[in-house]
């Protein structure tokens, strides 16, 4: 098991809670490359290089599950106090076949418990293969646009579409996504991002 936790120093003006929490799993945590090229580490060199003032702190482990990442979410919340909280979770439930409404259970979970400590969520979308049974797959992939709407938090599409069928950006697995695809992860990261972080910005946040 992998577990990346990342801080990047930033210049102390920044205030407290004025961090963006990734809980994530592998496709966060670094898997199979060093953790500077990773996405996480990409965004931070963004958020510096376009003036935003934001620590990413990144609590990715590889196989986490939407309980594992429920279960870590109060002590992170309580330790980091951040204005983001990026929540990339569900995939290895799916692969493993867990029922969908624990999952659902889950995440609704972690929505609850960011909002309720003043964080804005970006709740990514996971996917699984047809091949788990098209009626499970379209349910599950159905569930972040329907969390998506009824909490009203920022959903961000599903990082590998139109990557993991091009050359080179998937590991031999089929799964995971190499150092090679990361910038483009990170475009996609960035575009469901960056209008809120611009928003806070402007509020003083």
């Amino acid at each position: 098991m992998l577990f990346v936790f990342v801080v990047v120093t930033v210049p102390p003006a920044v205030a407290d809670n004025e961090g963006i929490l990734i809980v994530g799993d592998s496709l966060s945590a670094a898997y199979g490359m060093e953790i500077g090229e990773s996405w996480p580490s990409l965004l931070q060199r963004r958020l510096e290089e376009d003036g935003h003032a934001y620590r990413v702190f990144n609590s990715s482990i590889t196989g986490e599950t939407t309980q594992g990442g429920l279960t870590r979410l109060p002590k992170l919340l309580e330790r980091h106090d951040p204005a983001v909280v990026i929540v990339e979770l569900g995939g290895n439930d799916g692969l493993r076949g867990l029922p969908l409404e624990v999952t659902r259970g889950n995440l609704s979970a972690m929505i609850e418990m960011s909002q309720a400590a003043g964080a804005r969520v970006l709740l990514a979308e996971m996917r699984i293969p047809p091949n788990y049974g098209p009626t499970y797959a379209e349910r599950f992939n159905g569930t972040y646009h329907e969390l998506a709407e009824k909490y009203g938090v920022t959903l961000l599409p599903f990082v590998l579409q139109d990557i993991a069928l091009e050359p080179g950006m998937m590991l031999p697995d089929g799964i995971h996504p190499t150092a090679e695809a990361q910038p483009l992860i990170l475009d996609k990261v960035w575009a469901a991002l960056e209008p809120g972080l611009l928003q806070s910005d402007s509020a003083g946040h």
